[in-house]
């Protein structure tokens, strides 16, 4: 049972969902998810979101015992997607009294999500309106696409608690022992990469805000060093790279296209690149690797021809980087091909449309396996990524 105090005020009510295979029906969390729930207790209770409906039996468990008998006030609705809100209509039933607090566009999605009246029960708020629970105040700040147009978050003004949505978030169970910073990342870029401008006026409201702990919809509750949290954010969704290095992504067939990958690595190595990490794209998770290519200033993709084109895996790793708004960093690009190498072309093409791409004018070309003359390429292009 995942209850316990935040507060003498606060609980936690959230569960730990460790058989999920992917979240979001594509990436994986070896390490689960949690979905997080909060209730405040006061002169008035009010309940911060619901969790998905595979745990609903375990969260209302939960919310019982912190409950202890006692009838909520309010559910706050932060976030409409599904492994937040799945359980809104089943509260609403269990507790008839209970009023809903969202914005407009909140219970629009309530509508189309549950066959449920509302009407008489809904407190639509918006940007900078407060609720008061007693001695506890919530004021609410609209976070639209941050990564659904309906978000928002909710500030508690007596404990300066800030209820944050899916921001500062990260895959992995609580009873996970590992680091925030990787998986909040990998979190970060695949989920809400896109919305980089959107992610900046929300850091603008919340550097307006005297902060104790931030409580998102996943992942752990932080309590200290904010400072740290939110410049990571900051750097994020900007675009800014976060670490000097290169990172190489490769789509290979039978070999040839990843012997030339690692030989590039080697090369940069010894040009005194320290941090390099190299991926082969069909076989590790494609998310680390979106990941890693925002993480790192340098970029190198690497991939056969394919039907005159690309290898797919390195057309969807593209893509991938392309919907989630990469940009502001120096690419090399590395083809294969036995006849007509397409792949080069087809890179670059897909690269040129992102913003802020400086793109090495030179592709290297590995004519089946690697020789003499490719690796002088190679050893231009480390010469070119290091320059």
């Amino acid at each position: 049972m995942q209850q316990r105090k935040i507060t003498d005020s606060v609980a936690y009510v959230g569960v730990d969902d460790k058989t999920i295979d992917l979240f979001e029906g594509q990436y994986d969390v070896p390490n689960g998810i949690s979905y997080n729930s909060y209730a405040i207790f006061d002169e008035k209770i009010a309940v911060m979101d619901t969790v998905d409906a595979r745990m609903a039996d375990e969260w209302l468990a939960n919310l019982d015992a912190a409950l202890d008998g006692r009838t909520p006030d309010y559910l706050i609705v932060s976030h409409m997607e599904p492994d937040h809100a799945s359980c809104v209509a089943l509260l609403a039933e269990r507790f008839p009294q209970m009023k809903v607090v969202g914005n407009a566009k909140t219970f629009t999605m309530i509508g189309q999500f549950f066959d449920i009246d509302l009407s008489a029960r809904a407190v639509m708020v918006k940007e900078g309106d407060t609720l008061s629970l007693g001695e506890h105040t919530l004021r609410f700040f609209m976070a639209p696409m941050v990564h659904w147009p309906e978000v928002m978050v909710t500030y508690e003004e007596r404990e300066k608690l800030l209820f944050s949505a899916d921001a500062f978030g990260k895959f992995g169970a609580l009873d996970t022992d590992e680091e925030w910073l990787c998986e909040a990342r990998r979190y970060y870029f695949n989920i809400v990469g896109k919305y980089g401008a959107q992610v900046q006026s929300l850091l603008k409201k919340a550097a307006a805000l005297d902060i104790a702990a931030i409580l998102p919809l996943h992942g752990p509750i932080l309590t200290e060093n904010l400072a740290y949290y939110l410049g990571k954010y900051d750097i994020w969704s900007r675009y800014e790279p976060e670490t000097k290095g290169v990172f190489i992504a490769y789509a290979s067939i039978y070999g040839n296209t990843a012997k030339a990958a690692h030989a590039l690595a080697d090369m940069l190595r010894a040009k005194g690149v320290e941090k390099l990490e190299i991926s082969d794209l069909a076989r590790e998770d494609m998310a680390e690797a979106v990941e890693n290519a925002f993480r790192y200033d340098r970029l190198v993709v690497a991939a056969s021809s394919y039907d005159g084109g690309v290898f797919p895996v390195m057309e969807h790793f593209l893509l991938h980087l392309r919907d989630k708004g990469f940009r502001n960093r120096r690419v090399a690009i590395v083809e294969n091909g036995s006849w007509a190498p397409s792949a080069g072309r087809c890179m670059r093409c897909m690269l040129s449309d992102m913003k802020g791409i400086d793109l090495c004018d030179n592709t290297v070309t590995v004519r089946s396996a690697c020789k003499p003359e490719t690796l002088r390429e190679l050893e231009a292009a480390a010469d070119w990524l290091t320059a």
